[in-house]
This record gives structure tokens, sequence and C-alpha cells, in this order.
């Protein structure tokens, strides 16, 4: 039977049990089989009759069964206090446990593998490896999807699984305005190797808002057909836009969390990611990071910019000097050059859309109609609030995280597409391109 049976081990002081436990648990197993052997060695001689043999002491030994005991706790003692006591300082000792403490609650939440000594009805508490934890930063994937995209759900999580989830294992959040199926469920939580959330987008969060005039809504969406622009008369896509514009940072299910990364269904994962994301950011104090960035479609945004400088006038104090005005505006914010990051891969601190300043100019925003008069993409509503409430150096470039999403992609140069083993080809890298903004980020700093 295993000796470690299945315990939750979630503090310091749980630790000290445990450890208690298996004393406790070794000594009792151990001192009947001890006294067990000695007796039988002890009736064995006797019986031979072999008082010239060695072990004959153990008759003396058997009639000292007290003794017995007083050794056995005495070396399990010493044994115990040797192992403490080579961790140095009480601080030293708590912080172990306490890792130790995590290590065996995440392996029980993970469903790691275990020690077992081949009893199939006994499940152990002791993972096969007790490997100090990665550091974590408190973030999550974030994941919008329906389940008719199962397929390319399954495609992206086994990427970035394999490139960088599965040493790291920070969770998953996955959102619709559909409850989520069985199916959905199971086949996500095969692939990863985290704990996932599954949440039902509030209705007010998704549907178009009471204040918006339909009749003037069709005949706009009407008008971008007749012109041939992308989801012209889609009202789901103008959904989708508001809800990762102002809304995907308030569900219930993210407000545990600090950093997100959006991960779309059907994406592209490259290069093997070493170094942890969600930790640069939050060591270094960014607040938005990217890989791609582009100019927008000027005839789907064609009143936002006059909006955005209405609020600039009327709030001036929400802007810091120094920001990434630059990234956004040609000539000190009169007009927008169009430059966007592309939203569908970005890292970033919740703490950003969840501050004043974007609450009061995402309020602003929605209040003007623009997500469904016109066809207002959550890329430019971020990029230009991370451009207008953060400062320059707080945006990120993440140089070497290969990514594709169709038709564009970031294969990243030089060493780290060596470092990252990357299989994409590095000539195929759109960060130049005629219509990339990346120079503009550039230029932010030279």
């Amino acid at each position: 039977m295993s000796l470690y049976r299945r315990t939750s081990v979630t503090s310091f002081s749980d630790c000290g049990r445990v450890f208690s436990l298996t004393i406790q648990r070794g000594i009792g197993r151990f001192v009947p089989w001890f006294l067990q052997t000695s007796q039988k060695w002890t009736r064995c001689c006797q019986d031979q009759s072999l008082p010239s043999s060695p072990l004959l002491s153990l008759n003396l030994f058997n009639m000292l069964i007290p003794t017995r005991y007083y050794l056995l706790v005495v070396v399990v003692l010493i044994s115990a206090r040797y192992l403490f006591g080579i961790w140095g300082s009480a601080d030293s000792r708590s912080a172990y446990l306490t890792a130790l403490a995590e290590k065996w609650k995440h392996a029980q939440n993970a469903g790691l593998s275990y020690i077992t000594d081949g009893d199939p009805n006994v499940s152990s508490s002791l993972p096969i490896s007790l490997e100090e934890e990665p550091r974590r930063a408190n973030a999550s994937f974030v994941i919008l999807a329906r389940n008719g995209e199962l397929k390319e759900v399954i495609e992206s999580l086994k990427q970035i699984e394999d490139r960088f989830n599965r040493k790291y294992h920070y969770p998953y959040v996955f959102l619709n305005e559909q409850p989520f199926t069985n199916e959905f469920k199971r086949w996500t939580q095969e692939v990863i190797s985290s704990k996932a959330h599954y949440g039902v987008i509030p209705p007010d969060h998704w549907y178009q808002p009471g204040h918006i005039d339909e009749a003037r809504a069709a005949m706009m969406r009407q008008t971008l057909v007749d012109d041939d622009v992308i989801y012209g008369g889609s009202v789901s896509y103008r959904n989708m836009c508001r809800f990762n514009s102002g809304f995907f940072y308030r569900h219930p299910l993210m407000q545990q969390f600090r950093y997100y990364w959006r991960v779309e269904p059907g994406v592209k994962f490259f290069c093997d990611i070493e170094t942890d994301p969600f930790l640069y950011m939050q060591d270094h104090n960014k607040t938005y990071g990217f890989t791609i960035s582009l100019y927008e479609y000027e005839r789907t945004i064609p009143s936002l910019w006059v909006v955005t400088k209405e609020f600039m006038r009327r709030h001036p104090e929400y802007l810091p000097e120094d920001n990434a005005l630059g990234f956004i505006s040609d000539d000190q914010g009169e007009t927008y050059n169009l430059c966007h990051f592309w939203s569908n891969f970005e890292i970033a601190d919740m703490d950003l859309w969840r501050s004043e300043a974007y609450t009061k100019y995402f309020e602003f925003l929605d209040s003007v109609g623009g997500f469904y008069y016109e066809r207002w993409g959550d890329a430019p509503v971020h990029s230009i609030g991370a451009a207008l409430f953060s400062r320059k150096d707080q945006i990120h470039f993440f140089r070497e995280i290969g990514y594709r999403h169709d038709p564009f992609q970031h294969c990243p140069q030089g060493d780290h597409h060596r470092n990252g083993k990357c299989w994409c080809e590095e000539k195929d890298n759109f960060d130049y391109d005629g219509y990339s903004c990346t120079y503009r980020y550039d230029r932010l700093f030279t």
C-alpha cells in the first residue's frame, strides 16, 4: 500500500501536518514489522538450540522492547532535526515548505502523475517531480470563441501549450455569448496543462445597446456592404468589437487576474518562448505588448479620431507626459495616421483598461454609437487608448514571439529566430512591409 494517501496541501501549516502524518505512518508500519521480525529470529534461535550463535543476542534485544522504542524515536527525531536544521533560518524553511505546498497543490489541480507502489486503490499526493515551480504573474489567457470554432481553438491551444504554457501552466478563460458545450470543454481540457474557466458573456456586454437607433444603424451597415467593406453588414462582428474594446476585462472570470494574453482560434506560434512574457510585463512595468502593427481601413472609422480629439480636449489630465501619441499621429494629434496594433494578439495589463482614463474614454466612444453606426474595431480603440494613456516606454514589441494570424505574420529575426527554434522563414515577415506601422513604433525611441 502507498505510504502517501491523498492529502490537501495548501499552506505551510498543512506541510507540517503532512510531514507529521508521514512520520507517524512510517513509525506505525515499521515498528510492528521490526518487533515481529525480531521475535521470529529469537524463536528460530531457541528452536535450533544455537547458544553460541551471534543471533542469540536477539534474545537480549527482545527483552528490551521499551529500549527499542526509545532508540527508534531518537533516530527519527535526530533525522528530522537534521533535515530541518540544514535549511537554515525559520524564514528559509517556511519559504521552502510554502513552495513545496504550492507544487503539490498545482499537481493535484493539473492532474499530474503521482508516485505509488502499485496499489490501484490508493492515490498518492506526492508528485513524481518536486522541482521548484517557475515564478508566475497573476495572469491568464483569454479566448473568445464559439462552439463551432472548436477545431480552430484546439489548433491554437496545442501550439501555445507546446511552445510556452506546458512549462508555466497559466490558466485559460474561454468566453462565449452562448454556453459552451460539454464537447468543447472536454476537448479543450484534454489539450491544456492548466485550469480552464468557461464563461457566458452578459447580454448587456454583448448585444447592441438600447440607445442605438437601429434604423440608422441598418442604413449605415448597408452602405458599407455596398462599398464591399469586410464585415460591413455584420451586427455580431460589431458586438465582438465593442465587447473586446470595453467589456472583456469586466467579466467576473477575469476579475481575479491582472494580465492577459489574447489568443484567437486558428492562429500560429512559430517559436519556443523561453522567457515568460507576463513576468516581463510585470517586472518592467509594461502596459501593452504586440507583435504586428498596421494601418486601419479608414472607411470603417471615419469619425473615431474626431470623437477622440473631443475627449482629449475635455480631459487633458488623463494624458501622461511622454505618451505614445507619436505612434498614432504625425502632427501632434491633429490627425490620426491610422496606425494600430493588431489586437488579435495582445498581452496587456488590465489595469490600463480598468483605469479611470480608459473607462471614461470607452464610455464616451460608446455613447456616440460609432461601433454600430460605423464599424469601429477594438484594434484601433485599444491602440489609441494604449498610446494616449501609457508612457511610450510602457508599450512593448515582442520581437521574439513568432506569430501568424492570416494573412499577416511576424517572424523573429537573427538570434531570436535561432534561439526560439522558429519554423517560419525569416524573409516571410510583415514587420517592415509597406502596410506595416512597426517603423513608426521604432521611431518613438530614436
